[in-house]
């Protein structure tokens, strides 16, 4: 999913403050919360939003411990790679990610055309997220965003401007914003769009008139090449290259402790012990990722399109299984 998974914080105190304040013992969001007449303004303000409307909304609105349970583990905070690599690299998620590919062939050449991604990629995307729709989530999004932009203070702010997202986009699209469901971070559809991302990159691609990737997946294919596009895919491009490393000093060249955003220098590598598999120039600047594969460690220099799929989800662990899926299913449909 395009879903905020970086930093998230535990956060023990919450069950401290359930003992001593009301408000978080009512399954409901009414003005008792403190959180919510504030957001009502703000959606009359911005959004010309009526209060009696959003107050009536956020009273059905429920939250769920469940959701603040799952935000505080994502499985790439918890699994080492092999672990977390297993549960998506699957006999069955390749042969059903071919299937899926030949059902929706034209809509998946057609944006290689439009939009340069490859569709192995939107597949890999599709397949990971929601095992090609099977799996879109079961938790309302009005309760998943309400729960986390009013009783998760690591994340509330982006939480209520995803919320806010929500209530105007089902809105604009004449949905019911009470019946709609997806992940426990609020993510929807076939490629698992936060709202602000629907808003932003979500794509009429069968030109129906509706942008729909809850039940379209034609919708949902484009819509899911457009982000990779406005996020900028290189088509043809490699997106990780496995090394091998030798020395006491290449452990300086890691980029994970410095951020996803974190460049080397292929040259700098090679003089710290790193040494790519395949040809790359000395001036390429690269991310670079040890993985636990269990037996050994596992080395990889990240390219470009590597840090793309990070802005689809904030996990090198999520970016490489993508990766290795779209191969797979790549390959598995040329034999």
């Amino acid at each position: 999913m395009i879903k905020p998974v970086s930093r998230w914080l535990r956060l023990p105190l919450a069950c401290a403050l359930t003992a001593v304040s009301p408000w978080l013992l009512a399954a409901n969001y009414t003005s008792e919360h403190p959180g919510v007449e504030p957001f009502v303004a703000e959606m009359k303000a911005e959004h010309g939003f009526s209060a009696e409307h959003v107050r009536s909304l956020l009273a059905q609105a429920e939250r769920k411990e469940a959701i603040l349970n799952a935000i505080s583990r994502p499985a790439e905070r918890v699994r080492p790679w092999h672990e977390y690599r297993a549960i998506f690299i699957t006999d069955q998620r390749i042969r059903e990610g071919v299937a899926f590919w030949d059902q929706h062939r034209d809509a998946l050449e057609r944006v290689e055309q439009e939009y340069g991604v490859e569709p192995e990629v939107i597949v890999a995307i599709i397949g990971v997220e929601t095992f090609y729709g099977r799996n879109k989530g079961s938790h309302r999004v009005i309760d998943a965003l309400t729960t986390l932009g009013f009783d998760y203070p690591p994340r509330a702010d982006f939480f209520r401007r995803q919320l806010k997202s929500y209530l105007v986009l089902t809105r604009e699209q004449q949905m019911d914003p009470l019946a709609l469901t997806g992940s426990y971070a609020g993510a929807m559809g076939y490629p698992q769009f936060i709202p602000s991302s629907y808003q932003a990159f979500a794509v009429d691609f069968d030109g129906d008139g509706k942008v729909d990737i809850w039940n379209n997946p034609v919708d949902a294919i484009g819509s899911a090449a457009n982000y990779f596009k406005e996020h900028g895919w290189r088509h043809g491009e490699r997106v990780a290259i496995p090394a091998k490393v030798e020395g006491e000093r290449f452990s300086q060249g890691l980029s994970v402790p410095e951020g996803l955003e974190a460049r080397r220098r292929v040259g700098e590598l090679r003089a710290l012990g790193w040494q790519p598999e395949q040809a790359l120039d000395d001036d390429l600047e690269v991310m670079t990722y040890e993985f636990d594969a269990g037996e050994q460690m596992e080395y990889w220099l990240g390219l470009n399109n590597l840090y793309v799929i990070t802005r689809y989800n904030r996990s090198v662990m999520y970016a490489m299984v993508v990766h290795q899926l779209a191969d797979l299913i790549r390959d598995a449909r040329e034999q």
